[in-house]
Order: C-alpha cells, then structure tokens, then sequence
C-alpha cells in the first residue's frame, strides 16, 4: 500500500511539474512603434485556449497541452500565426494595416473602442503614416484626413478648416491625450505650434460637434495628438533634418519597459535662418515624457509632461506685387511670436471585471503667448503712417477630469458618465505700435514699415481674469436589436469668470470695471449605427453645438461705441450649432478597398464672424445665421503589398444665411444674405500613392497631390483666388537601423499662396500668404531595438 501511495504522489508531482512548463507568456507590440498593443488576442492552434494581452501588452496562458503553434491578432493589425518550440517569454511585433478601415479609436468615447461603433465621423492617422511622412510641421500630416484642410502660415502657424471655412475662430478643440491645451475663453488659432510632431504616435479627428463628450469649442471638429507610450522592448533613435532654405533640426527618442514601470522621452531642437522668406528666422525646443507604472493587469498610473518654447520673426502676408512676381520680401523685420507652454497630467485609470473603465486625470497647464503680430497692421491706403501692437496672452490651469463606463449585459449597454472642472487665471494686455509705411512708386502699397514708436501709453486691451470652467456629461449606449447600436447623450457646459477691465471704468467708483459673466448650454446628441454584415455599416446623427467667444474679443476695445455706448463686447452672444449627418463604410474585394463616406449639414446662429474695415482693422459681429453643408469622403486601395492608394476629401457650402454688415442708412451696402462666407473653398481633397518595391526590400516611395479650389477673397463675392495645387514626393531607405530620406515639398515649384484674403471695400487690396517654393527636406535617422 506504502508503494502505491508513493507511486500517486510521484504521479501528482509530475502532473503539476508539467501544468507548471505549459504556461506561455510574452509581450505583443507594434512593429513600427514598438508600443505595447492592449487587448491582443493570443489562442493556441487547434484548441479552445487563449487570452488577451493587458495594458502593457503582456500576456501569460495556462496550457494543458503542449502548444505547437500559436496566432496572434489585433484590430488595425495583421495577424500572425507562428510555431511555438521553446517555453521561454517571447516577444511578438504585429504590422499595422494602415488601410484598415476597422481601427481601434480612443476619442469617440475617451476610451479604446472600434471606430466602426462610433456614429460620428471619426479618422485615424496610424502612427506608419506618420513615421513614412517625417513632418517637419504638423499640416503635413494633419492634411491626410478626409474633410480637413490645415491651412500653413508657414513656420508652424496655421488656420485650420474642418466643416468651416479656413478660419481663426474657436470652433476647434485641440487635445493631446484626451486633454485640451487651452482652456475653453482662450483659443488660439496657432496653437497647435505648441506640439512635439517627434513624439506624436498617432492623430484622431473627429468632425463636427461631439457635444456628449467634449462639449464647446468642438464645433467643427476635435483633433486628438496621442504620444508616445513607453515602449515594450528598449528603443532609442536619433536623426537629423535640414532643407535647402536654412531649416536644421536634431530629433530624439527613447523607450522601454522593465516589469511593471515604462518609459518614453522624445523630442527635437529646431532652427531656421536666412529662409526664402525674408524675415522669418524661428526656433523651436520640444520635449515630451510619458512614465507609466502597472500597479496590475488592470490598473495603471500614467505621467505625461510636454514642454514647448518656440520663437519666430512673422513675416506675414505680402502684396500682390511681390507675390507675383516672387519677391518674397517682407514688408516688417521687427514682427514675431513667442509662445512657451508647460503641461502635465496624472491619470490613474482601471478595467473592472466585467468590462467596465474608469478613469480621473488630474492636469496642469502654464501658456505664455506674446508676439507683434503682422495681422494687426493698421494701414489706411496712401498713408505713409500705420499702427501696430504688441500684445501678451498669459494663463495657468489646474483641472481634472473624471469618468466612468459601466456595461451591463442588457441590451449589451454602456452607461458613460463624467465630467471636467477646469480652474484658469487669464492675464492680457496689448498696447499700440507707431508705425512709418514707405510706400511704393504707385502710392497704393507698401514696400515697408518701421517702428517709429513703441506706445505703452495707448492700451488696446488689459483685463485679468480668472475662468472657471465646468462640463458634466452622460451617455447610454445600447444595442435593443441585433447590428443596430444606438447612442443618446447630454452634456452641460458652463464658463463662467470674474474679471477686471482695466480699460473700463465703474462709472460709481471710478475704478477699473470688475464682474463676472458667464455662459451655459445643455447639448443633446443622438446617434446610431448600423452593421450591414461583410465590412459594411451605416451611421447617423444629431447633435447641438455650442462655442462661448473667447475673452480676447469680448475684452478688445471698439473702434467706434456700440449704440448703447459700450466700448467692449460685453453682449456677444455664443454661437450655437444644430449638426446633422449620415453616413457609411464599406470594405470590397477581400479587404483591399475600403470607402468611409459622410454627409453632413450644420446651421449656425450667432456664428461669432469679423468684418474687415477700410483701414484693414476687423469688427466683431454675432449675430445671423449661416450654413455649412458638405460630403466627406475617403478611399483607400491596397492591391498587394507593394502598392498603397489613398484619396480623400470634402465638397462643401459655407454660406451666409442672415449676416448684417451694417445698419447705418448712409451705407449702401446692408448685408451680405446668400453670399458664400470668404475662405471657403467648394473642393478640397488630398490623394498619396505609394510604392514599395519587391526588388528593393527597404525603399519607400510617395507621390501627394493636394488641390484647394477657388475661394472667395471677402465677403461680399467680388474677388476670387483660383485656389491651387501641390505635389509632394516622399522617399526613403533603410538600411539596418539606419534610414536616410527625402521630402519634396511643392515639387513642380508651383506658384500659389496658402491663404488670400482682402476687405469689402473697392480700395482694399489682396494679401497673400504664399507657398515655399520647391523644398528639399533631407535627413538620417538612426534607430536602436533592443530584445
């Protein structure tokens, strides 16, 4: 009996010795970034057996059987199937399938989700198109996406137009990792100049209002800049880029993960000098840190920090003179912008073990903006004087934002629900510059300006004030039938501050005027989509807009009272957006085409629009009504692997429903009804192919077309820009780790200008923001992987 016990525990023994060999563990990551992918499916062949990976990409697996072969797969990824000989932790790196419609998006609903069950327009630049473009600034990217046109003021600045006219209007909502920039009162149009491009993994746009989530200033679309995770082997790359024109710049990255701590810093040091624009030195210090520690398979703590400190001349726009005849001098030496940001945030986020997220992030922001912008030239034409001014817009924030995702298995709902409080000081001032214009022969234009005089004495604008910013937000998500998913959602939005005009006065006290206003919205949306089985799906919503103007035009002082004597824009009222739009997708032939189309129309009311003036001064106006209608489309066509086609873009109305110029009787013209609103081009698309060559393994090849169509110049209709086309050739070769490559920018060296624009008046005359000519962008980069 004594022989059989033992026999037994021997037996047992060895059962569990055994169980304890077959557990298979690993880590699956992206192959171009080597970032960890969340959620991976891992199985054995030919058994019931697998699991999924966790937040850093790990995975372990009880096996009973010995695994001869294992499959690995990831939405936007090609899986991989492979024999497993060894019993030792392996790595597994997935290609991304950067023509893969079904991609896994994170701004639809701040949380990882399949971008085919979201019923907004939502689009994804993976992080291969990104490193294939090597961007020296982000419109060479951004420009990808379907329905949005970055409009390049050159030196990063910019103007952006998504289901707007190309504009400087707040209706865009810029965020990295979730968390806007800027606080909602202080929108800058340039501000996305205040981003590391070198430590951007990846770019989600959403188009038009998303009221349940984001809430105000996401009008016309948001844009979602996601950095760099820690990386799940040790990466670390190092290059150089420079052009023919005077631009350098040293990039840098690092990342790795050692048990449950990950870490990546990335950045750049950028500079221009003596460039094919005269007046337009810049300079550029970039860096970013995201530090990551799992405290479980569930539940992780992230860092992230950014720093920014940019500074350039301004060259702005030119005449008609000099742009046509490509004398690309500008007309100030003294302009410039200086902007400084800081900004980090902590989130703790956790699954539960049904499903269910939650996530609380905590954030800092410091924004330091000053500049003598060449946009404030005041300049009455003949006049050999004009006016200037240098301004300074300053804030700190300190905010948080919390939610949570509960699923229930009826209906297989979700229930999100959160909200955001956002605490900002805003200080401003600006004060007028004096200048002299030397004219030109012809007496019409200006060949350059000087400071005569810098006047802090004239103030044009001085106010502090302190925002305080609330947004609370509910969403249900439900399936009540098979393949057709619904959404409802309500936010409420609130800004709110307190301020002191210094310009102003208590007309009791005689002291500078304080108070506080505020302004709040509740916004309703509706979606659904629509599994047509076979790749294809329908989507569709309604959704309300709501967009507060921002402090920098209720605190500019008028040129003239308004009627009930008011020197400021005490009483502009919010603009408020009624969005509706559907749309589909569809993939044909074995995956290798895919097609994501929308149609959308979007009435505004007291859209917050300007006037420009004779002496080239803007005044501010919300009042009207106005339309914005448009079709969205992109294709993409990958035959094999050695052929990659991308189209995609917008035909769109941006139309004046009801806007007043003016209501003095000695005007003769009253209102600009009907009209198209300048900016506003009916076409704009962007197409890429690209070719890898099977007889040359590591050579990448890209030819872009970008086309804008013609655009009215002013409100009024009279004058038109033809628009323009550009072509871009991208190349590149890697050896090793090593790869060199080229951009060529503008390639037919094509005359054309960004932007053109003048007043409603017979004397105004047109100015043009122009293209460089024909750039050779260089570089090296090399890159480490570690095992």
């Amino acid at each position: 009996m004594k022989t059989i016990y033992n026999l037994l525990i021997v037996s047992l023994l060895t059962m569990s010795f055994s169980f304890a060999q077959n557990v298979i563990k690993g880590r699956v990551f992206d192959n171009t970034t080597k970032e960890p992918i969340v959620g991976a499916s891992v199985k054995i062949d030919g058994t019931n057996l697998g699991t999924t990976t966790n937040l850093n990409g790990q995975f372990s697996l009880n096996s009973s059987v010995k695994a001869s072969k294992i499959s690995v797969s990831s939405v936007g990824f090609t899986s991989q199937s492979f024999d497993y000989q060894d019993e030792k932790p392996f790595n597994v790196s997935l290609e991304p399938s950067i023509e893969n419609l079904q991609q896994v998006v994170v701004t639809a609903n701040r949380e990882a989700g399949l971008r085919t069950q979201a019923p907004i327009a939502i689009s994804k630049i993976s992080p291969k198109m990104i490193e294939e473009a090597k961007p020296t600034a982000m419109f060479e990217i951004v420009n990808k996406v379907p329905g949005v046109l970055m409009v390049n003021l050159n030196n990063e600045q910019h103007q952006m137009a998504i289901r707007q006219p190309m504009t400087t209007n707040a209706y865009f909502l810029y965020m990295e990792d979730g968390v806007p920039i800027r606080p909602m009162g202080v929108f800058n149009h340039n501000s996305i100049l205040e981003y590391n491009q070198f430590a951007i993994s990846s770019v989600e746009v959403v188009k038009g209002p998303v009221s349940s989530i984001y809430g105000a200033e996401a009008v016309g679309g948001a844009i979602n800049f996601i950095t760099h995770r820690p990386t799940a082997v040790p990466t670390a790359k190092v290059g150089v880029q420079f052009d023919q024109f005077g631009y350098q710049r040293l990039q840098y990255g690092a990342g790795a993960t050692s048990g449950k701590f990950g870490v990546y810093i990335g950045g750049f040091v950028a500079k221009q000098r003596n460039a094919w624009m005269t007046s337009s030195d810049y300079d550029k210090t970039s860096l970013n840190a995201r530090l990551e520690y799992l405290f479980t398979p569930k539940t992780r703590l992230t860092l992230g920090w950014s720093y920014n400190d940019y500074n350039s001349q301004t060259s702005g726009s030119v005449d008609s003179v000099a742009f046509y005849s490509r004398q690309y001098v500008s007309t100030t030496d003294f302009t410039y912008r200086k902007a400084y940001s800081v900004r980090s945030r902590l989130t703790l986020d956790h699954e539960w073990k049904n499903g269910s997220q939650s996530f609380i992030t905590a954030f800092y922001r410091n924004n330091r903006h000053g500049q003598n912008p060449s946009y404030s030239l005041i300049w009455k034409s003949g006049a050999t004087t004009a006016t200037g001014q240098v301004n300074s817009n300053d804030f700190n924030s300190l905010g948080f934002i919390a939610q949570h995702t509960q699923k229930i298995n009826f209906w297989n709902s979700k229930i999100i629900v959160g909200t955001t409080l956002d605490f900002s000081p805003n200080d401003y001032w600006a004060y007028q510059v004096d200048l002299n214009a030397k004219l030109r022969a012809d007496g019409k234009s200006v060949e350059k300006y000087t400071i005569t005089k810098e006047r802090p004495d004239i103030k044009l604008a001085d106010y502090n004030a302190d925002i305080h910013n609330l947004g609370t937000y509910l969403q249900y998500d439900f399936e009540p039938i098979a393949k057709l998913r619904l959404s409802a959602g309500l936010r409420y939005d609130r800004m709110a501050f307190d301020f002191v005009n210094n310009l102003d006065v208590n007309k009791t006290t005689g002291e500078a005027l304080s108070g506080s206003k505020e302004y709040s919205q509740v916004s309703p949306k509706i979606g659904l989509t629509y599994d047509l089985g076979q790749g294809k799906g329908l989507y569709a919503n309604y959704s309300k807009g709501f967009s507060p103007p921002a402090l920098t035009a209720i605190f500019r002082k008028r040129t003239t009272a308004a009627a009930n004597g008011d020197l400021f824009y005490y009483n502009i009222d919010p603009a408020l957006f009624d969005n509706a739009e559907i749309g589909g997708w569809a993939s044909l032939l074995n995956n290798k085409i895919y097609i994501d189309v929308a149609y959308y129309q979007m009435n505004g009311t007291n859209e917050l629009l300007s006037i420009r003036q004779p002496d080239n001064s803007t005044d501010y106006q919300s009042v009207g009504k106005t339309l914005h209608r448009g079709f969205e489309f992109g294709i993409t066509y990958k035959p094999s692997k050695e052929y990659f086609f991308r189209f995609g873009g917008t035909t769109a109305i941006h139309r004046f429903v009801e806007f007043t110029l003016s209501q003095r009787a000695s005007d003769a013209l009253k209102d600009v009804n009907g009209k198209d609103m300048p900016q506003a081009p009916r076409w704009v698309w962007n197409t890429a192919f690209s070719y890898y060559p099977k007889w040359a393994k590591n050579l990448r090849t890209s030819l872009e077309w970008q086309h804008v169509s013609s655009w009215f110049q002013n409100q009024i209709n009279s004058v038109s820009y033809a628009g323009y086309d550009a072509f871009n050739v991208r190349l590149g070769y890697k050896w090793k780790g090593i790869e060199v490559f080229t951009n060529i920018l503008n390639a037919t060296d094509a005359l054309y200008a960004y932007s053109a624009s003048r007043g409603n008046n017979t004397t105004d005359r047109t100015t043009f923001t122009p293209a460089a000519p024909r750039t050779f962008n260089m570089g090296v980069q090399y890159t480490f992987t570690g095992k």
